[in-house]
Formats: C-alpha cells, structure tokens, sequence
C-alpha cells in the first residue's frame, strides 16, 4: 500500500473504507472462534473464546501483548496459547478466591507488605 504518492490513492482508500469493513487478521479470528471450557472465576459453567479470556482481567497486559505478539509471528500454537492462558486465568482465580481482601485492581491495598516484604506474583 503506498501513503501519498498520488490525488489518486486518497480517492482509493476512501472508497475502499466505505465498501469493505476492514478485514480482521486470522490469527485474531482463530483466537475469537476458539472456545474453551474453563472451570474458573465468571467463566465457571461455559465456555469462552480464547480471544475473551484474553482480555479478562485475569491476564495482565504485558502478558497478554507477549502472547499476542508470540501466536501472531507463529512462535506459539494455538494449543500453547490455550495452556498458558487457561492456566494464567485457573491460578488468577485461585488467588483471588484466597485473597478476598485485596481486590486485583487496587494495587495500593497492602502499601506496608511491599517494602517489610516480597509478595509473589500479585494480581497488578
């Protein structure tokens, strides 16, 4: 696709955005149509597509960029990507069950145990 180099191609691309929504990646509609029966948190009962589980807010966004990033260049298979997810998700949900007192999204909730001591592997 070239940027700028003629009237012509501004005239192109608008006509090309009003016919055709624009196409989404396979490797993106491979992880929507995936679906997996996952035995944790809100997705107890039912499944969900890996694409969701993804985004849940049980995986955190630096991990799920690498994952992203991994699956896309073909470094990761699908069943790899299913494995780590559905076992980021099980033993996120695990520690929140532990741990009712401290909410995954409010990382303040124990200012004191950061500096008297290491706490593994929170949920931010």
């Amino acid at each position: 696709i070239t940027v700028k180099s003629s009237n012509q191609d501004s005239v192109t691309a608008a006509g090309e955005e009003g016919n055709d929504p624009p196409k989404e990646e396979p490797w993106k509609t491979t992880l929507k149509t995936t679906m997996v029966d996952i035995e944790a948190g809100e997705f107890r009962g039912h499944k969900v597509s890996l694409w969701d589980l993804l985004h849940s807010h049980y995986i955190p966004e630096e991990n799920r960029k690498e994952l992203l990033e991994l699956y896309e260049a073909g470094e990761l298979t699908l069943e790899q990507v299913k494995t780590v997810v559905s076992t980021i998700v099980s033993r996120a949900a695990a520690a929140e069950r532990a741990e009712p007192a401290a909410p995954v999204n409010e990382p303040r909730a124990e200012p004191a145990a950061t500096e008297a001591e290491p706490t593994p592997l929170h949920g931010d």
